[in-house]
């Protein structure tokens, strides 16, 4: 009976349930995780493969071309103000609302700024203020140009852009029926003296140019006083002291000082020996340099 029992027992199935669970560890191939849990496997490149990115290296300022460069007048071009106030402020700084100012009066009358432009590389972008100078009347010189306050982008110094904005200059110039440019300078001598200037004497540009005021008028300031002959002072002896006047005689004046020896420039149409030397000194004491050049 027990035997029977037994081989029963035997015969039935375990159920799952109640089977204690048996844990092994499964073999590495033998695991497959779910998709949903996979983690993305990056195949290794070999040891040829590796590359190392290299530290990146700031982006040069490609120079624009020359023939791509156009010369125009600032008042024509609101937009580049600040621009042109910027590139000017950084070689002689300034109050930036004084340099817009002065910017701001440039017309076709005179005085007139002109900006040398570059193409911006992105399209639908305005240009880029590479170059400045300003064009001012001369006084009592009708066909002559004064250049002043002549900058180039620093960037851009040394590739021809010096070069291209006053032959620009020039050729604006001339395009208006004036003749010779005049300019000053303290240290850029050879770099005019290649592009044909020689040194000459001082002219008197004008700030502004008005219909309304002659010209006689406006030389009536510049020009130097006449020399008079000096005035004799009186003599104190010639007169006699009243004769009722009582008391101790007055001691005399003391000498007239005698007049101050004033060094005058150099007579017109004499030029210094040399590009080194030169008789006019700025308001500073700085030695300036004249220079001239007919267009």
């Amino acid at each position: 009976m027990a035997l029977t029992l037994r081989s029963r027992l035997a015969k039935l199935p375990q159920d799952p349930a109640h089977q204690p669970e048996r844990t092994r560890s499964p073999r590495p191939a033998a695991l497959t995780p779910g998709a949903a849990c996979r983690p993305e496997m990056i195949p290794l490149p070999g040891l040829t493969e590796l590359t190392v990115d290299p530290p990146r290296q700031p982006e040069e300022t490609r120079a624009p071309g020359l023939a791509a460069l156009t010369l125009e007048p600032v008042h024509c071009r609101p937009e580049l103000l600040d621009a042109c106030a910027d590139l000017i402020n950084e070689q002689w700084p300034r109050s930036r609302a004084s340099r817009l100012h002065s910017l701001g009066q440039s017309s076709d009358n005179f005085p007139l700024c002109l900006m040398l432009l570059s193409p911006h590389p992105m399209p639908g972008h305005p240009p880029i203020v590479v170059g400045h100078a300003r064009l001012s009347r001369v006084l009592d010189r009708p066909q002559s140009l004064l250049v002043e306050t002549v900058v180039v982008a620093r960037a851009l110094r040394g590739r021809g852009f010096g070069r291209r904005l006053m032959e620009g200059l020039e050729a604006f110039a001339q395009a208006r029926g004036f003749h010779r440019l005049h300019l000053t300078t303290h240290d850029q001598l050879h770099f005019y003296a290649h592009l044909g200037y020689q040194l000459g004497e001082p002219v008197q540009g004008l700030v502004f140019a008005s219909r309304r005021l002659p010209a006689a008028l406006l030389s009536a300031f510049s020009r130097a006083p006449c020399r008079r002959p000096p005035c004799k002072a009186p003599s104190l002896a010639a007169h006699t002291a009243p004769k009722a006047s009582k008391g101790p005689s007055l001691p005399p004046p003391p000498p007239l000082p005698e007049p101050l020896a004033t060094s005058l420039p150099p007579p017109p149409g004499l030029s210094p020996p040399s590009l080194l030397e030169t008789g006019y000194h700025d308001l500073r004491g700085d030695p300036i340099f004249w220079m001239e050049k007919d267009i």
